[in-house]
């Protein structure tokens, strides 16, 4: 029996199920609220409330003078160490070939514009922790962070803190690891605390907790985006190859509860062999539990009129994650518009990716790929504009100057521009 849903083109609520794929990231109520109330707490009570709430939640407990992880990391096994060097080389080849670089020009008068990036000083990267202590996202974060030049690289992770996980953040170019997590964490980021200096900018993925008390520090501190729960989208056709396609499924509803699954198809005989296939494969896997939780609260398997409808559901869905495993995908990616990352054909596995491949993982989810971008070198730097004019570039621009002053009926402007004629 599927414990997962399925619907069908011919259906009778057909439009009404496929209409609730079109999202927009939003606050969950009871989420707001509860967050609301951690941040305040940890505003006011600073370390005292971080130890409160590490106790209710991570049933740790730590004293202020705990939070900092002092000690060093354990070497990990060869296997371990040659996977982590080969997905940071990988990390660090796809930074330099976007680097921003500094530029000036002249523009229509001769005056002199132009840009300048630097580094953000100190910064502050959630790591998820728990049961999947990921790794993976200590490089495609704090990796990226030590290519743009940050200086300070503060991480939060909940305790205890795996071994693997503490070398990874260590290998990576972390400067502090604190052992606090969730929405707690991330206000102690933004206010700071007697034990933690704060930051000037967050980053990093995790639980709906951790990504709504970052959209509710926003302006006590900049944020990089709203990465929450994993999910995924495929959408194929003929093409595929039915057991990949679940494979693919199988290996994001694994992140557990809040993690969600689709596949967009418009051929019945694919739907039919993706559903088989995950039959032959769930049981095979470990994650059993949060398996089970995610197929029957977070995943939809839509047969859909045609292609067409598929990939304008998708771009309706913007996923996390999208699967284009259909006839000539590497131009079809060219069509959509939203989604935090595009994995094209049979052979690019989501987990490739996520591990290894060289664009951090870290990735806008909710519906927030409609406006957010996934995790860039860029977002690590501050833009800074320059401008610099002479009396000669100033002078043939001063009488648009003093119409704008005028229209804008802010006087004060002009008189600027033309005292520096006057004189």
């Amino acid at each position: 029996m599927n414990t997962w849903q399925t619907i069908r083109r011919d259906d009778s609520d057909y439009d009404q199920q496929i209409a609730t794929l079109s999202r927009v990231a939003q606050p969950n109520q009871a989420v707001y609220e509860s967050v609301r109330s951690i941040v305040e707490h940890v505003r006011t009570k600073g370390d005292e409330a971080l130890a409160e709430f590490t106790l209710k939640f991570d049933k740790q407990v730590l004293a202020p003078a705990d939070f900092k992880v002092t000690h060093d990391a354990t070497q990990p096994t060869p296997e371990v160490l040659e996977a982590l060097t080969y997905s940071l080389n990988n990390i660090r080849a796809f930074c330099d070939a976007r680097r921003p670089q500094d530029w000036q020009r002249d523009n229509k008068e001769g005056a002199r514009v132009g840009e300048m990036y630097r580094p953000f000083q100190r910064i502050g990267i959630n790591v998820p922790g728990g049961t999947a202590p990921l790794v993976s996202s200590a490089l495609m974060t704090v990796g990226i962070a030590r290519e743009a030049g940050v200086p300070e690289i503060v991480v939060m992770t909940p305790p205890p803190v795996d071994s693997n996980l503490l070398f990874a953040l260590r290998f990576a170019g972390a400067t502090e690891v604190y052992q606090v997590g969730g929405a707690h964490a991330m206000a102690a980021l933004a206010f700071g605390t007697p034990s933690i200096k704060r930051v000037q900018k967050i980053f990093g993925p995790g639980n709906a907790y951790v990504v709504e008390a970052k959209r509710q520090l926003v302006g006590y501190v900049a944020i990089d985006q709203l990465p929450g729960p994993s999910e995924i989208a495929v959408v194929a056709d003929d093409t595929a190859n039915a057991a990949f396609i679940a494979a693919d499924l199988l290996a994001q509803a694994e992140h557990g509860p809040g993690s969600q699954i689709v596949l967009l198809t418009p051929s019945e005989a694919l739907l039919r062999a993706v559903e088989e296939e995950m039959r032959v494969q769930l049981p095979k896997l470990s994650r059993q539990k949060h398996l089970a939780d995610v197929l029957t609260t977070g995943s939809r398997f839509i047969l859909t009129r045609d292609l067409a409808e598929a990939l304008k559901l998708a771009d309706d869905y913007a996923p996390e994650h999208l699967a284009l495993v259909v006839d000539n995908a590497r131009e079809i990616a060219q069509q959509i518009r939203n989604a935090g990352a595009i994995f094209i054909g049979n052979y690019s596995p989501v987990a490739a990716g996520d591990f290894l491949a060289g664009p951090s993982h870290t990735l806008p989810t909710g519906g927030a790929a409609k406006s957010f971008p996934g995790l860039t070198l860029d977002q690590f730097y501050r833009r800074t504009s320059l401008v610099e004019y002479s009396a000669k570039t100033l002078e043939p621009v001063v009488p648009f100057i003093e119409t704008f002053s005028a229209i804008e009926k802010l006087d004060a402007h002009g008189r600027s521009a033309r005292i520096r004629l006057e004189s």
